[in-house]
């Protein structure tokens, strides 16, 4: 059973066409910088060298034709018809209260997620595109919603519940979520193989930092508090998403600006975090080469970026009475040595040291997807840096649930 994943972020897609029975990666890609100037496309297809292919990638529906054009070409030798593909896994953000585990998607499926749209209003619509898009270019093959909300479901209730009118809960579901599930639950599993101790016996603090960002604090493997909240928006700040702030800014914001609602949940979303500090970019790549220049407010956004993950850390720390390991993952969190440093120095009064130069070394490594350990020799909790693998997840439930529906399940 071939298996193509479709991992729709706010500003990229990755993907990766998997052979199940094979345990095979067939073809394997990233479309990057979506609707940003500078877009590419990198796919690397089974025993070939990477290729890039830098073009202009207005939409993730562009992302998507390109992704299919790119294994069904006769050149790559990939897969002959896109009738070999017998499912499609998609990545999607929240599910609110509707969903707690992955599901067949059907349109009963679509409308609920089109109604969690408001709450994660950067990535479910990507989500929906990416699946509409997958529809229309394969309609027999079933697909399947894999949530980012659902590994959170194990947060006691005085860890998701807010300190707002109980009843609010009760109308309108107003509770912590939780994102980024797929990647925390994955991180887990590996850091449990990677330290060769059961899962049921660690305490681990994950932080996945991209574009998107998240920590969360896993008790036996089980999310007991995470960074991000009722939507995506909470928690840490992010490449155009605010984090937390004063609640009080927004009502300020609205009677001094005179803004709608509409406005104003445009400017947290689209156009804080990274991008509203530095007033330069949401790539944080571009963040560190105009510190590297001399800009202070790039230097300023590094600052507060990785002091807020300090802060995190430091609260889960709490949390869990103790971590055995922090491990940082995602595209900043696995390749940028200096958020790594900046986030966990001063921190050996709670039994955190970075080893610098294992932390330096470790960026060559993590572009091989290796698991890397940059813990100094006094250190009492050991960090890793570890490459994240969301669409190996999503291709397991994948299987699994059309493997419970064969009905409805083709090749």
């Amino acid at each position: 059973m071939k298996i193509l994943v479709i991992n729709c972020g706010s500003s990229s897609l990755r993907f990766q066409l998997i052979d199940m029975e094979k345990h095979d990666v067939l073809s394997k890609g990233i479309c990057d910088r979506i609707g940003l100037e500078g877009s590419f496309m990198k796919c690397q297809h089974a025993n070939q060298g990477e290729v890039t292919v830098n073009q202009d990638i207005s939409n993730h529906t562009s992302a998507v034709q390109l992704v299919i054009r790119c294994i069904t070409d006769p050149e790559n030798m990939i897969i002959k018809s896109l009738d070999e593909i017998s499912a499609v896994g998609h990545r999607v953000v929240h599910g609110g209260e509707f969903f707690h585990d992955s599901v067949l998607i059907d349109q009963k499926v679509l409308d609920a997620i089109e109604q969690c749209s408001r709450l994660a209003p950067l990535h479910n619509p990507s989500n929906i595109i990416g699946i509409k898009a997958c529809r229309e270019l394969l309609p027999s093959a079933p697909m399947v919603a894999v949530f980012d909300t659902a590994f959170h479901q194990t947060m006691p209730d005085y860890a998701y519940i807010y300190p707002v009118p109980y009843e609010l809960y009760g109308k309108y579901k107003i509770r912590k979520y939780g994102f980024h599930g797929i990647s925390h639950r994955y991180i887990a599993a590996k850091t449990s193989e990677v330290m060769q101790i059961p899962l049921e016996q660690l305490k681990i603090i994950s932080c996945h930092l991209g574009g998107g960002a998240s920590i969360c604090a896993i008790n036996k493997g089980k999310s007991v508090d995470t960074s991000m909240g009722f939507t995506p928006l909470e928690g840490l700040m992010m490449g155009t998403r605010s984090g937390t702030i004063d609640p009080a800014i927004i009502p300020y914001l609205m009677e001094n600006e005179e803004l709608g609602i509409k406005e104003i949940n445009n400017i947290l979303n689209k156009k804080s975090g990274i991008l509203g500090v530095s007033g330069i970019s949401s790539d944080f790549r571009d963040i560190q080469k105009a510190a590297y220049q001399g800009s202070e407010r790039a230097k300023l956004t590094i600052e507060t970026f990785c002091y807020r993950i300090k802060k995190f850390i430091g609260e889960y720390m709490a949390v869990l009475d103790g971590a055995d390991a922090i491990v940082f993952t995602a595209g900043i969190g696995e390749h940028d040595w200096r958020v790594r440093q900046k986030s966990l120095e001063n921190l050996d009064c709670v039994g955190i040291i970075v080893d610098e130069e294992l932390n330096r070394n470790a960026v060559d490594k993590t572009l091989e997807h290796k698991e890397i350990e940059i813990t100094h020799r006094d250190s009492r909790t050991r960090v890793f840096v570890i490459h994240t693998n969301e669409e190996l997840m999503i291709a397991q439930d994948t299987y699994k649930v059309v493997r419970e529906n064969p009905v409805q399940t083709k090749g």
